[in-house]
Order: structure tokens, then C-alpha cells, then sequence
């Protein structure tokens, strides 16, 4: 079973620096019951199909599949009411592990995170000195969450 080992930080821009290329990420969310997620994603000039299990802590299932941009788009439009999470990813080294800070815009303008993924639960990262706040395990900062209850609410 494929597995996604994450962990999630608020981060301070400022101290960032000058950002690399980002990539634009829009992504909405097929209605499921229970805690599995259906996430719909155009990145770039792709598309992804991915199924997530539940969360624990930092680990949960995940199965990633590419499919036709077109077939996204009118999944998007058709499967995921219309809603979306729209973000610029960027890519930083830090310390042997890839970062990837979102910048989110929309109704999600104003949230900036960073993300690390992991080998396993108890590999231990550098933090680098623009992390502030660990959120892993926050609910409101699950990108699902963030479409029914954005950033500009709280």
C-alpha cells in the first residue's frame, strides 16, 4: 500500500528569501463519506486522480493516478461543485529534504505552508529557519478542509 508520511509548518515569508519557479495547483475534492478524500488536481499542464486514506499524526494511505487535463477540468466543474483550491507551489532544498511551500490564493489568500515529505514517521528533519509553527496535525489546514472552510473565514 503507498503511503504519504507529511509533515506541515506555518512559515514565515520574509525570512524565505528569494522564492525558485512555483507551479500553479488548482484542485477540488469529489464528495466521499467517512474520512477518505478524492482530490482532483491540475498542476502545471497535468492532471492527477489521487484517494487518500485517513490521517494519523502524519502518516495516511495514498494512491496517485495521472488522467487526461480534460478529463480534470470536467471533473472539477462537474464532480467537485465547482470549488477549488487554487496555490503557487515552490521547491526548496533544505538539509537532504524537499520542501514544498504553497502560497494560496482565492479565499485561501494570506495562508502560506510548507511541507516535507518523509521515509517514515520517526525520521527526523532539519527545520529550516523559516518554519514557525507546526501544523501537521491540524484539521484546518488539510487542503479538503480549507474549501468548505477557508483561510478568510477564520
Amino acid at each position: 500500500m503507498a503511503l504519504e508520511i507529511e509533515r506541515k509548518f506555518l512559515i514565515d515569508l520574509n525570512s524565505l528569501g528569494p522564492l525558485p519557479q512555483g507551479i500553479r495547483i488548482v484542485q477540488g475534492y469529489i464528495p466521499t463519506q467517512g474520512k477518505t478524500a478524492v482530490r482532483i488536481r491540475l498542476k502545471g499542464e497535468q492532471a492527477f486522480l489521487t484517494i487518500k486514506g485517513e490521517n494519523r499524526g502524519a502518516v495516511r494511505s495514498e494512491f496517485e493516478y495521472p488522467i487526461p487535463v480534460d478529463d480534470a477540468d470536467a471533473m472539477l466543474a462537474e464532480l467537485c461543485n465547482g470549488q477549488s483550491v487554487d496555490k503557487i507551489r515552490y521547491l526548496i532544498d533544505h538539509a537532504g529534504h524537499t520542501w514544498e511551500v504553497d502560497i494560496f490564493s482565492g479565499n485561501n489568500q494570506g495562508l502560506i505552508v510548507a511541507e516535507v515529505e518523509l521515509d517514515s514517521e520517526n525520521e527526523s528533519v532539519a527545520l529550516p529557519d523559516w518554519v514557525r509553527e507546526e501544523v501537521t496535525g491540524d484539521p484546518r489546514y488539510y487542503n479538503s478542509s480549507l474549501i468548505s472552510h477557508p483561510y478568510s473565514g477564520w
